[in-house]
């Protein structure tokens, strides 16, 4: 297990430079805009620190940084949008772990936030990272239009219509039942695929990219979103929970709808592969520059945890 981390998911693989190359910047933006332990209300920093201080590949703002990349060299002013979908993402992992929804007691390799915090500072601790996240947001040094376009963009894909919590409201009733193609690719693009996609397009607007640009960059992401969650059902049918840091063979003891549950492995991974085909095929425009977004891509279809 990676002691810095926490997370035997992360020290088990061979992240990508492009990824590598953004983590001092990330872990120092988090550090920083995380109200630290001794600020009361003590308990609930203590747990808000506790889940995002435990590790993880950081892919949403390694995404984030590696887009704004392609048209910017100040990262440092992006730093702040790229720790808000971090902390959205953390904060959704707080709430799906609930014993009201997934009731997992793992997480990045460590007891879960509600096993060690109880549930109410749990529900509290994912509910002040979301606040924090646009907190956040409207810290970042970037023209006032930008950062109403960037708060859009990740409002819409954390929320209900098309967004992150409309995709984990359908795969709560999805459970125990026939799923048909239409509903599952619903949830994988809503549940993951959103805000993967904003962290892209965010990491776009703000390093200053035209309209142009950013809807090539939005269909990198929509489609490197929903095959980074087509994996994530097949790793949990092939790993183990020691290899993911999370509880694995959850999807199919709670009879979710999952690629591999409609498709088999085999075409999942077809499927997997040619969403990865259709993203990098979007970077081609930007020749070398795109070569990170390429990297990040061919790791989150190729990881094994």
């Amino acid at each position: 297990m990676d002691e810095k981390s926490g997370n035997p998911s992360v020290a088990n693989m061979n992240l990508p430079e492009s990824m590598e190359s953004h983590r001092a910047l990330i872990e120092q933006g988090l550090q920083s805009l995380l109200p630290a332990e001794d600020v009361p209300p003590v308990f609930i920093h203590k747990a808000m620190r506790y889940s995002v201080l435990a590790g993880g590949k950081r892919i949403r703002p390694a995404l984030c940084l590696e887009a704004a990349r392609l048209f910017t060299d100040r990262l440092d002013a992006i730093v702040p949008v790229a720790c808000a979908l971090e902390f959205i993402h953390c904060y959704s992992l707080i709430h799906d772990d609930l014993p009201a929804l997934d009731n997992d007691d793992l997480r990045r390799g460590r007891p879960t936030c509600h096993v060690v915090f109880g549930v109410a500072h749990a529900i509290l601790a994912g509910d002040g990272l979301l606040t924090l996240a646009f907190q956040a947001l409207s810290q970042a040094p970037l023209a006032p239009a930008r950062s109403v376009r960037i708060s859009a963009e990740v409002t819409v894909a954390a929320g209900t219509v098309h967004g992150m919590v409309g995709g984990q409201v359908a795969d709560i009733e999805a459970e125990n039942k026939p799923a048909d193609a239409a509903t599952l690719e619903y949830i994988h693009r809503s549940k993951t695929a959103a805000l993967i996609c904003a962290s892209v397009v965010a990491g776009a607007l703000a390093g200053g990219a035209a309209d142009d640009d950013v809807e090539r960059i939005r269909r990198y992401g929509q489609n490197i979103g929903w095959a980074f969650q087509v994996v994530d059902d097949i790793l949990d049918v092939e790993q183990s929970s020691e290899a993911l840091g999370k509880t694995a063979g959850k999807d199919a003891r709670q009879k979710k709808a999952t690629y591999p549950a409609m498709y088999g492995l085999e075409e999942s991974r077809r499927i997997a592969a040619d969403l990865l085909a259709k993203a990098i095929a979007e970077t081609e425009y930007y020749g070398n520059r795109a070569s990170g977004l390429r990297h990040i891509a061919e790791f989150l279809i190729s990881r094994r945890a």
